[in-house]
């Protein structure tokens, strides 16, 4: 009989199989308990130690599933975090390529970028405020290394909270700038509006959710630092994206980011 370790090393190899070849796997939830979070997260570790290890550089955290309504899309009732490397970021205007992802989606949210270290285990708001140097809106590229999307809470967390690639406004705001819990979010693809939401969707305000981000980060032993970029949670459902789309977030108070994705 397998060791609960063996599992784990072995759903990640399939994971990080998926992610280097393009080919996306079968969903690893079926070898753990549907409450095992432990263990999604140990598999992510691995696979995160495999690129720190081939030489990518930590950049940040992405917090996932803080929208009630991205939580009913994907049947979970909980947030969860992924890592955020140098060589996810896109730039505004910068096409990108579908070749690069896996059954991506697109999602908006508010970014914080740090300007101290938060390597504390009982952090307030107000410690929060002193470490966040500016805010800019931020438009995430998520995508599956899961068949179909077919997931739940065990496979998303294995697989990095579903993260691809993310684009940064190039605005950047200090926080008595704008409202973050108060802000409105609409999201427009080819004329159209494809999501729309508030920051009150995301834990009730993106700043909830960037204090639960630093709280676990410390207790897992990778702590936030200053430079480090914390997007914060959709403001409101994902769209799909597919060839040729641009799509346009604007952001209450903080302004607009735009995504440009290749034609072929």
């Amino acid at each position: 009989m397998s060791s609960s370790s063996e599992i784990i090393r072995s759903a990640a190899g399939q994971l990080y199989l998926a992610a280097s070849s393009g080919e996306p796997c079968a969903p690893i939830r079926e070898a753990f308990a549907a409450s095992d979070v432990a263990s999604a997260y140990a598999i992510q570790e691995i696979n995160t130690q495999r690129a720190l290890d081939a030489g990518r550089r930590l950049v940040g955290r992405k917090i996932g599933l803080t929208s009630v309504a991205v939580q009913k899309q994907l049947g979970v009732d909980q947030p969860d975090y992924g890592m955020l490397f140098a060589d996810m970021a896109r730039g505004e205007g910068e096409e990108i390529a579908l070749a690069d992802l896996m059954q991506p989606k697109i999602e908006a949210e508010i970014a914080f970028v740090l300007g101290r270290d938060l390597a504390l285990e009982q952090p307030t708001v107000a410690d929060l405020f002193r470490a966040i140097d500016y805010a800019v809106p931020a438009l995430e590229i998520v995508g599956s290394r899961i068949r179909d999307w077919d997931i739940r809470l065990i496979d998303t967390i294995a697989d990095n909270a579903s993260s691809s690639l993310y684009v940064l406004g190039s605005r950047p705001l200090p926080l008595h700038a704008f409202e973050p819990r108060l802000c409105t979010m609409t999201m427009d693809c080819h004329g159209e509006t494809v999501s729309s939401g508030n920051g009150a969707a995301c834990m009730g305000s993106p700043l909830n959710a960037a204090l639960w981000l630093v709280k676990v980060m410390t207790q897992v032993g990778r702590p936030l630092q200053a430079g480090d970029t914390i997007l914060s949670g959709a403001l409101g459902p994902m769209a799909a994206v597919h060839a040729g789309d641009v799509f346009t977030a604007r952001v209450e108070g903080l302004g607009s980011v735009c995504a440009a994705f290749a034609s072929a």
